[in-house]
């Protein structure tokens, strides 16, 4: 397999894009909670010398700008069968729109499983390209976010509608 990864730099710090043949694997910010080893990311390639680097880099930037709603990339995350049940969930979760945790666990058939889709969700390698940002609280709080609560507040807010944000206070 030929693993390599790149650093782009973006407005919420140094992203680390992490490739796997002709798929995306990860995607970690610094301090990126369940960050793997260094050493799992392969070699640091140039994103201008590696043709699915440079076009993830490029839609991440789009979409960090707020010029793209989705992404085109091929991606091949690692998890167990249930983590891949619920990461298609969450890759469904349209632009500008949250999900509970309590809501996939029911689309998955069992409202106890909440609790588990929480951990499903935590796990995911490829935050922003499998949008986990998109999933709240039962009460619509923040809750963990791999990249940090403040990032996960910044990604909903780049995504809200502009008559939402045009009507709040702060």
């Amino acid at each position: 397999m030929d693993t390599r990864h790149t650093v782009v730099d973006s407005d919420f710090g140094p992203v680390t894009i992490v490739a796997r043949d002709e798929a995306v694997t990860g995607l970690y910010f610094r301090h990126h909670i369940r960050r793997p080893a260094q050493d799992t990311f392969g070699p640091e390639v140039p994103v201008s010398a590696d043709r699915v680097l440079n076009e993830a880099a490029h839609q991440l930037i789009d979409y960090l700008a707020g010029r793209r709603h989705g992404f085109d990339l091929l991606l091949a995350a690692d998890g167990d069968e249930f983590q891949h049940t619920v990461w298609n969930v969450v890759k469904d979760i349209p632009y500008g729109e949250t999900t509970t945790y309590g809501r996939i666990a029911e689309q998955l058939g069992d409202r106890t499983l909440a609790q588990k889709v929480g951990q499903a969700v935590g796990a995911n390698p490829l935050c922003i390209f499998v949008p986990c940002h998109r999933v709240v609280g039962s009460n619509g709080s923040l809750t963990g976010y791999a990249g940090g609560l403040k990032r996960k507040r910044a990604l909903l807010e780049l995504e809200e509608p502009a008559q939402v944000s045009a009507g709040r206070l702060f």
